[in-house]
Order: C-alpha cells, then sequence, then structure tokens
C-alpha cells in the first residue's frame, strides 16, 4: 500500500492527465497523415508504420512495464515513462526524415508501455475497492475516452491550421503538466532493505519477458502487415504461427516461473478473465468504428481535416456523459449493471451507423448514430478498468494493470486489421463513393457484432454479483511486503 501522506486527489489528477495524453497520441496523428506523408516524402506502403510502429512497441511491452511498476515502484516507471514520451514527442515534432519520426513513433510507444500500467497500478492502489475507487476508475477512464475522441479534432485543427509537427508537439505541456503534479502527490516511493534483499534473491522473469515481448510484438506485427499483403499471404501466415509459437512457450514458462511476469491463477478470476475478454471485443470495435467513420466524413462525404475533427465532438461528448452515467451505476450496483447494457447499447449505435449512405450527411448518418455508440461506450470504459481490477491484492495491482492495457491494445490493433480487410473486400480498387460506403457500411456492421459479443461475455463471464471483497487469493511468501510498504 502506498503511505497515507499520499494525497488521492493529485494522484488522481497527475495519472489522469497521463492517461489523457497516451489516448490523445492513439488518435492525433492518424488525421495528419497525408500532410506527414507530403512533408516528408514517405513511400505509400512505408507511411502506416508511422501508426503501426507506436501498436507494435505498445502493445509488445505492456506486460513488462505492468510487472516492472509492481517489482520497482509505480510512480518511478510513471515518472520514467513520461519523460521518454515526451523526450520522443519532441523528436517526432523536430524529425527530418522518415526513419527519424518512425524511431520516434517507437519510442513513445515504449513510454507509453511504462507509464500506462503504472498510472492505473498507482490509482487502485491510492483508492481502496469500493465506491471511492469507481468513482476515481470513472475520472481515468472519462480522461481515456476523451482524449482518444479529441485526438481526431485536434489532429485536423493542428494539420490544418498550424503544421502536421504539432501533432507530436502538443504532447509535451500535456506531459510536463503530469509531470509537475506527481510530486505534490505526496512523498517518493520507497524500497525499503527487505524489498532490496527480496529483489537481490528473486530471479527475474527474463525469459518469460522475452517471450510475451516477441510473441505479442509478432502478433500485431503479423496483424498490421494484412493491410497490405493480406491474411494468407505466407509472410502473414508466418508470422502469426511464430507469434502462436511464442505465446504458447510464455503460458508454459509462466507455470513453472518462480516469479512470473503474469501469474495465470489471475484469470481464475471471472472477473479479471470477462473483463479482458470484453475489454479486447469492445476495443476492436470502438477502434474500428473511428477508422470507418473518419474515412466515411473525408472520402465519401468530402468534409476536410478540421471538420472531420469537428464532427467528433458529439462522439466525444457521448462518451464523457456515458462514463458519468456509468460510474454512478457502477459505484450502486457493481460493474456488470453498467458493462451489459452499455455494450447493448454501443452495438446498437453501430448497427445504425450501419446504414450510412453515399448521398448522406452529417446531421442525417452521423449524429444520432454518434450519441448512441459513444454513450454505449462511456458505459462499459469506466466498468470494465473496476471489474478488471477487482479482487486484486495491492503487490498484483501492476500485472493486472499491465493484462488490461495489453487487451485492449491488442483488441484495438488486430480488430482494427481485421475489419479493414473485410471492408477492403468489399470495395475492392473502386474509389467510387459509393464503392467506399459499401465497404465502410460493412466495416460498420462488423463493429457492431463485436460489441454485441462484448454484451454476451458480460451477462455470462462477469458474476452477477456485487464485488466486495478483496484479494482472489493471498500472496505467496516471495511476494509478500511488509505493512506499509510502497508496490
Amino acid at each position: 500500500m502506498y503511505k497515507n501522506s499520499l494525497r488521492p486527489g493529485r494522484v488522481l489528477a497527475a495519472v489522469t492527465v497521463a492517461q489523457f495524453v497516451f489516448a490523445l497520441d492513439m488518435s492525433v496523428v492518424n488525421v495528419a497523415l497525408p500532410a506527414i506523408r507530403t512533408a516528408l516524402g514517405f513511400a505509400p506502403l512505408d507511411l502506416s508504420w508511422v501508426v503501426h510502429v507506436y501498436a507494435l512497441t505498445f502493445g509488445g511491452l505492456l506486460l513488462l512495464g505492468g510487472r516492472a511498476c509492481d517489482l520497482y515502484g509505480r510512480r518511478r516507471l510513471l515518472v520514467t515513462g513520461l519523460a521518454v514520451f515526451g523526450l520522443c514527442s519532441l523528436a517526432g515534432g523536430l524529425a527530418q526524415e522518415p526513419w527519424q519520426l518512425v524511431a520516434a513513433r517507437a519510442g513513445q510507444g515504449v513510454g507509453a508501455a511504462a507509464a500506462a500500467p503504472a498510472a492505473l497500478a498507482m490509482l487502485t492502489t491510492t483508492f481502496t475497492e469500493g465506491p471511492r475507487r469507481v468513482r476515481a476508475l470513472g475520472v481515468w477512464s472519462a480522461a481515456n475516452a476523451a482524449g482518444g475522441a479529441l485526438g481526431v479534432l485536434a489532429g485536423g485543427l493542428l494539420t490544418e491550421y498550424a503544421s502536421w509537427r504539432w501533432v507530436m508537439l502538443v504532447n509535451l505541456p500535456v506531459v510536463a503538466a503530469a509531470l509537475a503534479l506527481l510530486p505534490a502527490a505526496g512523498p517518493a516511493e520507497e524500497r525499503p532493505a527487505r524489498r532490496e534483499r527480496q529483489a537481490a534473491r528473486e530471479r527475474p522473469d527474463v525469459l518469460g519477458a522475452v517471450l510475451a515481448t516477441g510473441g505479442v510484438g509478432l502478433l500485431v506485427f503479423g496483424v498490421v502487415r494484412t493491410e497490405a499483403r493480406g491474411w494468407t499471404a505466407p509472410a502473414t501466415v508466418g508470422t502469426l504461427a511464430a507469434a502462436a509459437v511464442l505465446l504458447a512457450a510464455f503460458v508454459v514458462t509462466e507455470t513453472r516461473a518462480p516469479a512470473p511476469l503474469l501469474r495465470l491463477g489471475l484469470l481464475r478470476s471471472r472477473w479479471v478473465a470477462g473483463a479482458n475478454l470484453l475489454v479486447f471485443l469492445a476495443a476492436a470495435g470502438q477502434f474500428a468504428a473511428f477508422y470507418f467513420v473518419s474515412l466515411y466524413l473525408q472520402q465519401v462525404l468530402g468534409l476536410g481535416a478540421a471538420a472531420t475533427g469537428a464532427a467528433f465532438l458529439p462522439f466525444s461528448a457521448g462518451l464523457v456523459a456515458g462514463t458519468v452515467v456509468a460510474t454512478r451505476v457502477t459505484a450502486a450496483r457493481g460493474p456488470r449493471a453498467a458493462l451489459v447494457p452499455g455494450a447493448v447499447l454501443a452495438a446498437a449505435g453501430l448497427a445504425w451507423f450501419a446504414g450510412i449512405r453515399p448521398d448522406g450527411g452529417f446531421l442525417t448518418d452521423v449524429l444520432g448514430p454518434s450519441l448512441v455508440t459513444s454513450i454505449g461506450t462511456g458505459l462499459v470504459l469506466a466498468p470494465v478498468a473496476a471489474a478488471a481490477t477487482t479482487g486484486i491484492a495491492p503487490h498484483e495491482a501492476g500485472r493486472a494493470a499491465g493484462l488490461l492495457n495489453s487487451s485492449r491494445q491488442l483488441g484495438g490493433c488486430v480488430g482494427l486489421a481485421a475489419l479493414a480487410t473485410v471492408a477492403a473486400h468489399r470495395t475492392g480498387t473502386s474509389t467510387d463513393p459509393v464503392a467506399l460506403d459499401d465497404g465502410y457500411a460493412l466495416g460498420l456492421a462488423a463493429s457492431a457484432v463485436l460489441f454485441a459479443l462484448a454484451a454476451v461475455v458480460a451477462t455470462v463471464v462477469l458474476p452477477r454479483r456485487r464485488p466486495d471483497t478483496p484479494g482472489p487469493r493471498p500472496a505467496t511468501p516471495a511476494e509478500k511486503q511488509p505493512e506499509g510498504t510502497p508496490a
């Protein structure tokens, strides 16, 4: 546990700002890609790596980042990760060559992989399980949702009225604000002598870290390349097969490791397993929906970058509204009470979205389904974090946070690649608005199916009872810490 002198309000403010900048960075770059290609001279097939390399390093290192923050201190990892993220954002904004921007994006992913699980773990260990934690997670989830949605608006405005470089440089003041808030949150974590002796005796799970990072990294790499090579290409099949082998070896290794990177026993909890499966499906549907709606607005309706960003404002408002409602429902009745109706509502909104027309408009084809989908998605985002950390002991908060972030990142990456392939197969090589509309509509319908499956998971897998008991199991002797010791 953290020391009592920590100020929960300042902790919440710091981790919320940190999560906002990570979510912002996931979407702010997308709208600027055409301008980046022109300015730096990217080859057409290389441009996608501006997005994909971030997903590759972020997704591949999240489990390692989650475990590291348990062993070496959450605030240490949060500060280090934020600093790396900020410096790489600066490097990206100053890039003069394509490889420099791609390298900077890779560095951003490394920093985010260290800081994101540390931020969530710091939040869950600062606020005890119950209504206070639910409210804190609600604020954190609202920042996550707002960052992702407002990133599209910010990307459009910055690209059109300033420069594409500002989609990278905009991160700097936000990172600076998060770092400035951390000292005000209370004294830094300490590692008592007992922890030092224990860490010296404990053999690090190096093999597990290598297998997990390599397996997840190859999975992301194989999936993102399907956009250019297809799912049945030998290179794709070989990469995904290698990823499967490494991940299977990781599972075997973790059952035998004395101090595993991911204790597989966590997944025996229906809260943890159900929440991670649910967030994988929801992220797959949400990321794909953002992608298809953005393309519909620009390539079918003919809106510019700034107008496209502005069109996402109702979506942002709906996400925040849904998160506020979900926080209240979860505090009163538990996560499941918000997750089930939220997933159903998001599925209904995306099914409505699938009716987009080539001769449509914002008011007739976008506004209504945007509000329904975003409110439903907001109802899912806050409770899923609460569900995934239910019953988790403080010494495993980083593991649980890294697992949840990995599930979200992998879901978004795999879902977007898979549904983009489905839409492209329907569209073919045509650039006619009618053909493009047909492909985007199919992709949105598939996103609706993913949220419907998420609703099934919430109904069937998550326990009906309201969670009110801590810890799925006691700590092992090697994992125990003295009372009052920071994790």
